[in-house]
Formats: structure tokens, sequence, C-alpha cells
């Protein structure tokens, strides 16, 4: 969408060095490295909280930073270093049908270091307060993100926006090598497209599913994320590419200069359920503005200012969440999207994971396959 003479995005996304699949499958469509901002995993808030993992073997790179943020209480840094030993301890796993916020009460995690680590990386790991979220999925994000392997804990920040990311390298691929790529192509007979095809891949979401598949149509809560563009003087910079804010409504400002040469962008993501869905557009603008001031004394009034609201980014990560099977009750066709993965939050790590997956299923499915 167009804004003040810019494209704009849908959405500021981050990945981190976690996401194996959906970063091979970048790699194999041809999408460039500098594509990508890596670094290191580093939170670091406007109040002046950091944490930073170390460039070490796992667990050490994180049990060293743990260590090492120091606005944390000493007794809260030892305590997050038992609470991540006794998670390796039990292969990360949860038993029970617990909430993030009932299982960090029980380590005892939710001082400053619920507040400034746990609980924003549950919210933008799984898009779902941690009263809600499902503790079994955030320790497996836990697991993968700061116990992987050498540089799964990096943030990731694109440097393009998402259809530059992968959508266009992906298509160029495919047509690259004889595939068919037909934009604003409705389907309405899924029949047809099977008798045509032999088989189908149905990559929507589950709300969209029910014209096309009703009775594979699952039911699902639904949380938002709210992306707030912000435009200033050209001269403007943060401090550090991504910035984090509590307390109030803001959760994270990324700058978009720094990122993606956009001068004077800010874009203010706020994920999941809160207060800001009862605001109208222009005052959430205000809001996301006043905190950022509040930050940066002396900031201007923006240029111009644009919220981007997706009410239903995903689905709620909730404990005991179901996930429909990829295969259909209509023979050959087999459903891919984020909401199918057994293991992951809705994530696009989980979307590409639930459509290789799918692919392999289906393609058995395909004239003249072996």
């Amino acid at each position: 969408m167009r804004t003040g003479g810019r494209e704009l995005d849908n959405g500021q996304h981050i990945l981190i060095g976690a996401y194996a699949e959906l970063l091979r499958l970048m790699r194999q469509v041809g999408v460039p490295p500098e594509a990508l901002l890596r670094l290191p995993l580093e939170l670091r808030y406007a109040d002046g909280f950091a944490f930073r993992s170390l460039r070490l073997p796992a667990p050490l790179g994180t049990l060293l930073g743990l260590v090492s943020a120091w606005k944390l209480p000493l007794a809260e840094r030892w305590g997050a270093i038992r609470f991540m030993a006794r998670l390796r301890r039990s292969a990360f796993e949860v038993e029970g049908a617990k909430t993030v916020k009932q299982f960090l009460d029980e380590h005892r995690q939710n001082g400053a270091i619920g507040h400034y680590l746990w609980r924003p990386l549950c919210v933008s790991a799984l898009n779902t307060p941690p009263e809600l979220a499902s503790a079994r999925v955030f320790a497996r994000v836990l697991r993968d993100a700061l116990d992987g392997g050498s540089g799964a804990s990096d943030l990731l920040l694109p440097r393009v926006d998402l259809s530059r990311l992968f959508p266009e390298p992906a298509c160029a691929y495919v047509a690259a090598r004889g595939g068919d790529v037909r934009l604003n192509a409705p389907v309405r007979d899924l029949g047809a497209l099977r008798g045509e095809f032999g088989a189908a891949i149905l990559a929507v979401g589950p709300h969209q599913l029910k014209a096309l598949l009703p009775e594979a149509a699952p039911e699902y809560e639904y949380q938002p994320i709210y992306t707030c563009y912000l435009q200033y003087g050209e001269a403007l910079r943060l401090p550090r590419p991504m910035v984090g804010f509590s307390g109030g409504l803001l959760q994270w400002a990324f700058d978009r200069g720094r990122l993606t040469g956009e001068r004077g962008l800010i874009a203010c993501v706020i994920s999941a359920q809160g207060d800001h869905q009862q605001l109208q557009h222009d005052e959430l603008a205000a809001r996301c503005h006043a905190e950022l001031a509040a930050a940066l004394p002396g900031l201007p009034a923006p240029e111009w200012s644009r919220v981007i609201a997706e009410k239903r980014a995903t689905v709620a990560c909730l404990p005991g969440l179901a996930h429909p099977p990829q295969r259909t009750p209509l023979p050959g066709v087999y459903l891919a999207g984020d909401y199918t993965d057994p293991e992951y939050p809705p994530t696009l790590e989980a979307a590409v994971r639930s459509g290789a997956r799918a692919a392999a299923l289906a393609a058995p499915a395909r004239p003249g396959a072996a």
C-alpha cells in the first residue's frame, strides 16, 4: 500500500536464525544474503535495559548474557539461569495445558526478567498474551532460539519488503523451471482443479478455508498485529535498528532508514490483543509518537502516519490448540498453513514447514509422478 509517496509493507517482520526451513528455501530460490540484517540476539529498551546473547556455544551465550543483564536484580539473573537449566534437563518439555504466565509464575520468572525478556519473547514469537499463550509451544521456541546451534538465536531483520524477501524470488524460481504462476485467479471449484492437476494444496488462512472446504475448516480464535508507520524528517535515527519499549502500548520500534533506506520512517509494532484495539488509528498513532517522544526528547510531530491493523494476523496460540491434518476429506487435496504445524507457533517458519510437508504428500498424486 502506498502512503506519503512510499510503498509500505503490511507490517514489520522479524526472523530468527532457528528458522532453518525458511532460510533453506530462501537460499534455494535465490534470495541474496544481504536481504537480511543478521544481528546477535540483543534486546535493548528505551529505558536502558539490555540483554545480549554472547557468541558462544549454546547455552553458554544465553547464560552469560543473563549474567551481564545489569538492570536485572542479581537474584533474578541466577534464577533465570536455574530456569534455563531446568528446561534443558526436561528437554524443554512442559507437562499439562499451562499458560506461559502460569509456567513463569511456577518458576518465579515474572519479575523484571519476565517483564523485559520472557513476556516480550512470548508475545513476539507466539503473538498471544502470556495469560493465554501455550507454555508448551513457548518452551519449544526457547529450545530452538536460545539452546540451538550456532546463530540460532540471531535476529534477522529484513532489509527489503516481504514481497521481495520471498514471494517474488519464489515465483521467478517456479517460472524459470517451467511452472505457471497465476495471480488474481480465484479458485471456486476444488473438484475441477483437482481433476486438472491431480492434486491441490490449499495454502489459505483457516477463516478463508470455509469458502473452499468447510468440512476441513477448524474454528479458531485470532490475535492481531498492529503496525504504525510514523514518517519524520530524514535526519532522524533511532539508536539501534530495533528498540524495545515497556510500560505503554508500543512494544518495538524499527528504524526503517537503518534497515531499508527509508530515512526517518519508524515502524512501531504492537503484537497480540490489548487496549490499543479500542483506539481510532489517529489516536493510536498519537500514542506511539508520544511514547517515542518520551525516549527521544525534542522529537517533532511526524509528517504523516499510517496504521495497518491485521486483526486476524495469526491463530491464537492457546494450550491444547488443535491442528488439522494436512490430508483433507477430499482425496488429493492437502492443507498448508502455520495453523497446521503441531510443533511451532504461527510463524513464517511454521508456514514453510507445513508447505514442504504438503508438497511431499501431493507429489505422488501428480499425473506421471513416481
